[in-house]
């Protein structure tokens, strides 16, 4: 047995001095020390069990012959290098290989139609982050022991073989995320009854989610599809992760009995939804909700619980919400991410939001919102997280998984390999839609981590900007337009130094342009365009770069920039430049040296060719002598008749 994890242990390509070549081993872990290529002693091992080379930086061919040679090997995994082209099998059974991982490598082509055939053992294959391609062969169906079936992110398409979802009815893990796969994938015979983790998110498929039950499952994601119909009953018995994003569902949620209280994530955003919100959602260990753009209507008040300690974002936008904004949303002391923009929600911005004090993203654009901003969200910071919030983050989960030794000799050599970590962004989860320098766009993953913003615009709200807002200095982007503020723009918005987007445009603002906001050195996008304000615009640093739209609607400002295109008064000095350098004078003066270098010699040429054809053929020199004569006869005949007359 020979181990070596992060360059504990050298080992060169060519065979160690040391190393008995008729010495056998039996488990070779070498992970991790920075292989550029497999060593050559093992050529000559026939008795390996468990061969593990991952997260090296092997480059070449799958190494078909350690297969031929050790016909023992339970364990081989590859995962996490560089293995290229296409994956060739030995021509016989592989009768008691039980792991396979050759993930996050750059193997290319089609799976042989005889792979199933070949690996019949398997509990364990992993095949994710290749560029496999084309459609899947039938003879998977063919390994009834398969426990792990990961496939996601390549190029497959077509349809899952039939054989597939009825002959591997042990599978418990199934990921074939970010293919090309259609079609119905939950048909009448599917009979994978021991799931516990389906991803299926990233795909084309159809059809409906009523012909089956999947009551077992802890993690569902059929996000980016084209299913439809309603909600199954067993869906709110999903204990982990569900996520139905971006389908054609319809209906109400099933809240014929309350959900998982282990339930951590639930995005159901951008179907066809309505009714009320999901009363049966149990806010006990949630972190994550996404139910926006939908057709929900209701009031906050009747689905939110009196508190919750866990809860990090809740997105709720772009449905018919009414009401007002509760207060014990301030009792949500971990949440980071809060948007209910586009809904109708009205009456005054509750103080209570002011103890939200991990925000770091809040959205209640485009409601019917009045009053003033309360002074006490100079206590918000926008993306400077309080400490002890980072050990409740729940950013992954860990399945334990064991490998099956009939001796248990190395179930605990290679356990590192065996835990499934499951990383929430990794899967396509935790995303969200900003309105951001004057576009929307999507946010999602770890990027979530380092944007901050708030977005109040599109309501009803007087009063002044309040000079507070000076201490949002790690907000990136601050939108507070079309609302009724009035007063003038607060010098100390020169005090968010990381802001990069600054939208007060359709106010009632007054005054000139604080100079002190040219020291925003991020700002990219500044809009304060119809508003009553006046004086001139600054114009150092990137303020001399925005458009006048910015700008206008504001008729007594000055000295309004140029629209970029307008190039009346700048082209013309640089034609002027082009034509003194390249002639010293005008367009069309000649340089008479160059022309008679060039027409003289073409002139003599010329004349040559004429006397040398007329010298081949003689006759030719008659033809032009006869049509001269011709024309001398016409003209005296023209003339004559002239002087008779």
């Amino acid at each position: 047995m020979l181990t070596g994890y992060k360059d504990r242990l050298q080992v060169d390509a060519q065979y160690p001095k040391w190393i008995n070549l008729s010495f056998q081993f039996k488990a070779l872990i070498l992970s991790d020390l920075s292989l550029s290529s497999i060593p050559q002693f093992l050529f000559y091992q026939q008795k390996l069990r468990v061969i593990d080379l991952s997260h090296n930086k092997l480059k070449e061919k799958f190494p078909i012959w350690l297969l031929q040679n050790n016909s023992n090997l339970k364990f081989m995994n590859l995962r996490n290098n560089s293995f290229v082209g296409q994956l060739y099998l030995p021509s016989y059974a592989i009768g008691n290989m039980v792991w396979l991982d050759l993930s996050n490598n750059h193997f290319t082509g089609k799976l042989l139609e005889d792979f199933g055939d070949k690996l019949l053992g398997l509990q364990y294959l992993n095949l994710s982050q290749n560029q496999f391609e084309g459609t899947l062969p039938s003879s998977l169906g063919k390994i009834r022991d398969l426990v792990n079936l990961d496939l996601a992110f390549n190029f497959f398409l077509g349809e899952v073989p039939n054989e597939l979802l009825v002959g591997c009815s042990k599978l418990e893990h199934l990921r074939l995320s970010h293919n090309r796969f259609n079609g119905q994938f939950f048909s009448s015979e599917f009979n994978l009854s021991s799931l516990f983790q389906l991803e299926l998110n990233n795909n084309e498929f159809t059809g409906s989610l009523l012909n089956v039950n999947l009551e077992t499952l802890n993690i569902l994601d059929v996000s980016n599809n084209y299913l439809r119909g309603p909600i199954p009953a067993w869906a709110n018995k999903v204990s982990w992760l569900i996520s139905m994003r971006n389908n054609s569902f319809e209906g109400q949620f099933p809240c014929q009995q309350p959900m998982s209280a282990s339930l951590l994530f639930m995005d159901l955003s951008h179907n066809f939804l309505f009714g009320p919100l999901p009363s049966c959602i149990d806010f006990t260990n949630i972190v994550d909700i996404h139910l926006e753009g939908n057709k929900f209507t209701g009031l906050l008040q009747d689905f939110l619980p009196n508190s919750s300690s866990c809860l990090s974002v809740l997105n709720l936008r772009d449905n018919s919400l009414s009401g007002v904004i509760p207060n014990l949303i301030g009792t949500f002391l971990n949440l980071k991410l809060l948007l209910l923009g586009k809904n109708h929600l009205k009456g005054s911005i509750p103080k209570t939001l002011c103890l939200l004090k991990n925000i770091s993203i809040m959205d209640l654009s485009s409601n019917s919102l009045s009053g003033t901003i309360p002074s006490c969200f100079q206590n918000l910071t926008f993306g400077v997280m309080e400490k002890h919030n980072e050990t409740l983050e729940q950013d992954q989960l860990q399945i334990m998984n064991e490998f099956i030794d009939e001796n248990h000799i190395y179930g605990d050599l290679i356990k590192k390999n065996l835990d499934l970590v499951i990383d929430i962004e990794a899967i396509g989860l935790n995303e969200i839609y900003l309105v951001d320098k004057n576009r929307g766009r999507s946010y999602k993953g770890s990027i979530l981590n380092f944007m901050s913003a708030l977005d109040m615009s599109c309501n009803d709200l007087t009063g002044e900007i309040p000079q507070e807002l000076e201490k949002f200095t790690q907000i990136r982007a601050l939108n507070l337009s079309h609302n009724h503020f009035t007063g003038s723009i607060p010098v100390t918005l020169s005090k968010l130094s990381k802001i990069e987007s600054l939208d007060l445009c359709c106010n009632n603002l007054s005054g000139n342009i604080p100079p002190e906001l040219t020291n925003l050195n991020f700002l990219e996008v500044f809009n304060v365009s119809y508003n009553n304000l006046s004086g001139q615009i600054p114009k150092k640093g990137q303020f001399s770069t925005f458009e006048e739209s910015s700008y206008e609607g504001n008729q007594f400002l000055s000295e309004l920039p140029l629209e970029k295109g307008c190039t009346t008064n700048i082209e013309t000095p640089h034609f002027e430049s082009l034509a003194s350098d390249a002639t010293k004078g005008k367009w069309y003066e000649v340089d008479l040296p160059a022309f008679h270098a060039c027409f003289f010699p073409a002139y003599v040429v010329f004349f040559l060719l004429i006397v040398s054809l007329l010298y081949i053929n003689p006759h030719w020199l008659k033809r032009p002598l006869h049509f001269i004569l011709n024309i001398n006869y016409l003209l005296n005949l023209a003339l004559f008749n002239i002087l008779s007359r």
